[in-house]
């Protein structure tokens, strides 16, 4: 237990059950809380990997110490904190992954990170509509509104006719979508302002009076990109008449006037400060060839100082193909950051992809110690700084090079370990050249731009397909099969 001393207010005290090749680390790092916080005891579990704790180990091995307020498990437990807070009437919660992480995780980042909440409606263009059939459309608005799309944009052609536009629309309505009709057709926006679209996009002072015939909210545009006044005089006749309105003063694309149609922006939101504005991100994550997240958090970040809270997004190009979750990801992070008046810093990894801000959660001395310490075969991967560490009771390799390895690993007649070691280090390798976090048996994580590997929290994952011939199918509950191990089939009830 820690030295924690007494105050006014008693510390918290939280009881850490881990393994044993952990403690030492996570003595290390609980030894920075503050006492005036947090006191602490360390309960081990008698296993040596704390991913491997189960419920029953934990409740049999376990014992509270007095005065223990909070139990706090390892992020890698598969055991179910709800059943172990009945077992100890204690709150019992999953911790980080990372030992590095506890302290954050505790709340000692300064802020509670909160990204249940935004501010920013998300329309989301289906551009081609016109090519498609009304039953592709409807599967296609589904997605996006899954992905996190707020209104489905139908995006008419020009010289391509839509003769299906009132039924698409009528269609995504019934599916309880938001729906808006864009389109440089007056035609085009009067029918699907008659078939019951919710915004039309765009109507500039010469084809304003259709605003006056529909409920539609029209999304006003100037004349030109430069012809403020133009979008003014629009702005005046809806406030008059007190109709709802957006003003869209035209992101362009860079060398294109990209930097002037911010310079509007900041002038329109000066001119009418409290108006409702979109921006069209499109014409910089699909006009620019770089990696769309960063983009996208940039301008979302100039969207909530402007107070802008819509945005229509287009995905054509594959480098774009994630923008929705993208967009999703960068509102919540900045409604969270705005809200704590402080930098998009510290609000999770959701916009980082290829870099990650921590990636190294063990030195390389710590590696080292903690490869001391093994007595058995398996091969475990780590990364530090230095490069990728694979090592056993009988070697520890450092590298960079994930094909390097194989002469100093004793797998020359196990295909399926030396297959699976293959896949991992060359994974380590990846981490280690790009700066990202590492866990052996994990999926890399790739923030917004790729879906996280759903996963159990409270059971251990089945057993692979690399564990060599004659053992139980792959699909078979882990309980039944053992569990796999630093790539390694481990028989249930070892441990």
């Amino acid at each position: 237990m820690s030295a924690a001393g007494k105050s006014m207010s008693a510390p918290e005290h939280l009881v850490f059950i881990t393994g044993k090749m952990a403690r030492a680390r996570l003595e290390k790092v609980a030894a920075t809380l503050p006492a005036d916080r947090f006191a602490w005891s360390i309960a081990d579990a008698g296993v040596k990997v704390a991913a491997l704790m189960t419920e029953e180990i934990i409740r049999r091995r376990v014992t509270m110490p007095e005065g223990a307020t909070r139990i706090v498990l390892p992020g890698r437990c598969r055991a179910d904190p709800e059943a172990l807070s009945r077992h100890f009437g204690l709150p019992v919660e999953r911790g980080p992954d990372e030992v590095v992480d506890l302290p954050a995780h505790l709340g000692l980042a300064g802020r509670t990170i909160d990204l249940s909440k935004h501010d920013l409606r998300i329309f989301s263009e289906i551009v081609d509509s016109s090519k498609m059939t009304p039953e592709q459309i409807l599967a296609k608005g589904l997605d996006l509104a899954r992905r996190g799309a707020d209104v489905i944009d139908l995006g008419g052609l020009p010289d391509t006719d839509f003769p299906h536009l009132e039924e698409s629309v009528r269609l995504l309505k019934g599916a309880g979508l938001k729906v808006s009709v864009d389109s440089f057709s007056l035609d085009e926006l009067t029918r699907g302002a008659r078939a019951g679209a919710d915004f039309l996009l765009s109507l500039n002072e010469e084809t304003l009076d259709l605003a006056f015939e529909t409920d539609a909210v029209p999304v006003l545009v100037p004349m030109r990109p430069d012809d403020l006044p133009s979008l003014d005089r629009a702005i005046e006749r809806m406030e008059k008449a007190g109709r709802p309105y957006m003003a869209d003063p035209i992101l362009e694309p860079i060398h294109f006037g990209f930097v002037e149609s911010i310079t509007r922006y900041h002038e329109i939101r000066r001119r009418w400060p409290g108006i409702e504005m979109m921006m069209g991100t499109g014409n910089l994550t699909e006009l620019t060839e770089a990696d769309s997240l960063g983009v996208t958090a940039l301008l979302v970040g100039m969207c909530s100082e402007l107070t802008v809270r819509n945005v229509l997004i287009v995905q054509v190009s594959n480098h774009t193909r994630r923008t929705v979750e993208e967009h999703d990801a960068a509102r919540r992070v900045m409604f969270a950051a705005k809200g704590d008046a402080a930098l998009p810093k510290g609000y999770g990894r959701e916009l980082l992809a290829l870099h990650d801000k921590r990636p190294f959660v063990q030195t390389s001395d710590e590696i080292a110690a903690q490869a001391a310490e093994v007595r058995d075969p398996n091969y475990r991967i780590a990364v530090a700084e230095d490069g990728v560490h694979v090592y056993n009771r009988s070697v520890h390799e450092v590298g960079t090079d994930a094909m390097a390895f194989f002469p100093h690993l004793d797998v020359a007649t196990d295909g399926g370990h030396a297959f699976y070691l293959g896949g991992e280090l060359t994974k380590a390798e990846t981490a280690w050249r790009l700066g990202k976090r590492y866990v052996q048996d994990e999926p890399l994580r790739w923030g917004a731009a790729a879906d996280p590997v759903a996963e159990d929290t409270t059971a251990f994952k089945a057993a692979g397909p690399t564990r060599g011939t004659g053992s139980p199918s792959a699909a078979e509950p882990a309980a039944e099969a053992g569990r796999i191990v630093c790539g390694k089939l481990v028989p249930a009830g070892e441990r």
